[in-house]
């Protein structure tokens, strides 16, 4: 297996997708925040002082979407058709949160997915640092992507994985 982001002599370059038709892709990815039960409560509750930290995280998640490109040197700049952040309260201490993003393009919105879901587990960090320094952003990954020329991918440790081990369906 080659790695596309480099040419023949090692020199960094963007793929040229010129040629890839364009189709619907969607990628969905997922991060976890973990910190002390009292500041999940507060965050779940809207009582922190700076107001609503899920419903800015999901604005700053959906922003950093939208900047991919000026972030990630390679990557492409895409016309997202969507992005969606979603949270979900796992137990006394542990909040996921998990990005879609969809795009109608020649390349993947994996990237994409990635950052908004970084960008918005950051931000519940920066809301909610003052009362809960010892917070931890983790589990950073890829849960499904759809489309393109590979296909589908589902992340091994989803529920939704399939039962063969490459992933595809």
């Amino acid at each position: 297996m080659s790695l596309t982001h480099f040419d023949a002599s090692g020199a960094s370059r963007m793929v040229d997708v010129g040629g890839k038709p364009e189709t619907a892709r969607t990628a969905v990815a997922s991060a976890v925040v973990r910190m002390q039960p009292a500041t999940l409560a507060l965050i779940r509750d809207k009582r922190l002082s700076k107001g609503d930290v899920l419903e800015v995280a999901r604005l700053a998640g959906i922003m950093g979407a939208k900047k991919t490109a000026d972030l990630i040197p390679l990557c492409h700049p895409l016309p997202l058709t969507s992005v969606e952040i979603a949270f979900e309260f796992v137990g006394d201490s542990t909040l996921r949160v998990k990005a879609t993003a969809q795009v109608f393009a020649r390349t993947g919105v994996e990237m994409e997915a990635l950052t908004a879901v970084s960008v918005a587990a950051l931000t519940v960090y920066d809301m909610a640092k003052a009362v809960d320094r010892g917070m931890t952003v983790e589990s950073i990954r890829l849960d499904e992507k759809i489309g393109g020329k590979s296909g589908r991918f589902v992340h091994p440790d989803s529920p939704d994985s399939p039962a063969d081990p490459a992933g595809s369906s």
